[in-house]
């Protein structure tokens, strides 16, 4: 186990350490060998990390529970899903509308603490997320609302989930259905987006400078990079090594997994 790849050097001008959870921290309910060992090495450095995952199906309270399970305790505001990232767009730029959603409870209960107003007719925006309660009834529905002129928004691009069994339908797979139906295009929220990259600077306090995103997808995580953000890609879950070859998104750092980058902090 290794660093296979360092163009950026040593990690101590980083304040900040944004980590990816399923298939960087964890695997399914599994928690990833070394995990642990990282956040403690970031823990004796004084830096602070927060954790960041696209997957709406939950909220940070059932994320806390998740990761207290894995022998890992955090509070939860460290935790930060495209869902949040999805409630603050909704306040900005939707104050008080009425928005069908197409997700879970849990991505339910989260949008109405943070103030959305969530309506089962005549919305004026539809938010698709990562549904693992998806019915054709919501389906339909759905289609039927963008179809009348409805906004259309996705918390997040992910096509697929990873499980320790494999891969299952993730919203980027949910939304190609209804735009194939529909004709019509989400705004996708979620990492790799601008927006994502606003709420995480508004919450961190930290400067782009400052903060490093430690991700194992090189389509979501590794593309903030792209905003000028440091990034580092683990070989633990969804990409491996040879994906890199033939990909336009390159990363700063490459490693087999979390705990090889104690190294550089």
């Amino acid at each position: 186990m290794a660093i296979k790849q360092n163009t950026y050097g040593q990690l101590s001008d980083k304040q900040v350490f944004m980590l990816d959870m399923d298939g960087t921290f964890y695997l399914g309910d599994r928690i990833l060998p070394g995990s642990l060992d990282f956040i403690e090495t970031l823990k004796s450095k004084g830096k602070a990390y927060l954790f960041f995952t696209n997957n709406s199906s939950k909220n940070d309270r059932s994320y806390v529970e998740k990761l207290k399970n894995m022998g890992c305790e955090v509070s939860r505001d460290r935790i930060i899903t495209s869902g949040m990232v999805t409630a603050g767009y909704l306040n900005r730029e939707y104050p008080d509308a009425g928005v069908y959603l197409m997700g879970t409870d849990l991505l339910a209960e989260g949008m109405l603490k943070a103030g959305v107003r969530l309506t089962e007719e005549n919305p004026d925006v539809v938010v698709v997320g990562y549904d693992t309660a998806l019915t054709y009834e919501k389906l339909t529905k759905v289609c039927d609302y963008i179809r009348a002129g409805a906004p259309f928004i996705a918390t997040h691009p992910d096509i697929n989930c990873p499980t320790e069994t494999g891969f299952v339908p993730d919203c980027g797979a949910i939304c190609a259905a209804i735009s194939a139906s529909t004709g019509v295009t989400p705004t996708v929220l979620g990492k790799p987006e601008a927006e994502t990259v606003r709420y995480i600077l508004d919450r961190s306090g930290c400067d782009k400078s400052d903060l490093i995103y430690i991700g194992d997808r090189l389509y979501t995580d590794i593309a903030l990079g792209r905003h000028g953000i440091t990034t580092a890609l683990v070989l633990s879950g969804e990409t491996k090594e040879e994906d890199l070859a033939g990909s336009a998104v390159r990363p700063d750092i490459v490693a087999d997994r979390l705990l090889d980058l104690g190294s550089l902090v």
